[in-house]
């Protein structure tokens, strides 16, 4: 069991490849196996001091894996970003439309996190875009080994967008760097607008607040100055735009910001996106 986040371990798949230990397993990240897998000790089984010790591993062995991450991206010129929400957020909708209106304009790949299922990478493929789903099975966040080997098999091309679509969690993936260039947290309408007060490490690693499933806010009792100004008061200047996958609002400014990081990692520039305040 990961001690940096108490969610079970051993039980990850990446399509085409038999099971292996994530970092969150207290062994050699990547590890290939068969059967079940190690189960790690639980964190209320060791001593404090040890627990600390241990979650200092598991970060310090995963930011190794998210540093070959970001010289691998950096060396292809692939813009990397890992979307993260809530479950039920409209993330993978909203990725689907994406996807439909950039696939001719630039070329993309896709990495899906769930705990179970292809259900999602089988969405994105219908679009025509190459995905790899990885279910980490009692995990509830990705980390930089799986990344790594599932960007090895999916292969994405040279100067392209990589979207990494995160297991549904305003937590644990906070932590873990995945080599990505942008952290791009979903909160929608349908959720409390304290969202960002109580995951405060969520909002605070994001580059980018997307308020989704826009068309339902005059059907929810959501204040979105409030939760915009709860946002703030732990990423003070965070970037927000409004969207909407089902009526296309706030699609041209995402898309906007999405091509011009693109365009600058292709030129070899560091991938920086505008500001837009609502």
């Amino acid at each position: 069991m990961c001690t940096t986040c108490g969610c079970g371990a051993a039980d990850t798949r990446i399509e085409g490849e038999v099971r292996f230990r994530s970092l969150s397993a207290h062994g050699p990240a990547g590890y290939l196996g068969l059967g079940r897998g190690v189960t790690g000790s639980r964190p209320t089984d060791a001593a404090p001091a040890r627990r600390v010790s241990i979650e200092q591993d598991i970060l310090a062995e995963n930011d190794r894996h998210a540093a070959a991450n970001r010289r691998r991206f950096a060396e292809r010129g692939i813009l990397a970003l890992n979307l993260l929400s809530s479950p039920g957020s409209g993330k993978t909708t909203l990725l689907v439309r994406t996807l439909e209106a950039l696939r001719d304009r630039l070329p993309m790949a896709v990495v899906e996190g769930d705990q179970q299922t292809s259900l999602d990478a089988e969405r994105i493929r219908a679009t025509g875009v190459p995905a790899i789903q990885i279910n980490t099975g009692k995990g509830c966040h990705l980390d930089a080994a799986m990344v790594g080997r599932a960007v090895a098999r999916l292969a994405p091309a040279e100067a392209s967008l990589l979207l990494i679509e995160n297991v549904g969690n305003l937590v644990c993936p906070a932590a873990f760097d995945l080599g990505e260039a942008h952290k791009v947290v979903v909160l929608s309408v349908t959720e409390g607008e304290d969202k960002p007060l109580k995951y405060p490490d969520m909002f605070r690693a994001a580059d980018l607040l997307l308020l989704s499933k826009w068309d339902l806010l005059p059907y929810v009792a959501f204040d979105p100055e409030r939760a915009l100004s709860y946002a703030r008061q732990v990423h003070p200047g965070l970037p927000a735009i409004r969207v909407s996958a089902v009526t296309g609002e706030g699609f041209g400014a995402w898309l906007a910001w999405i091509e011009q990081g693109w365009g600058r990692r292709r030129a070899g520039q560091p991938p920086t996106g505008f500001i837009r305040k609502l």
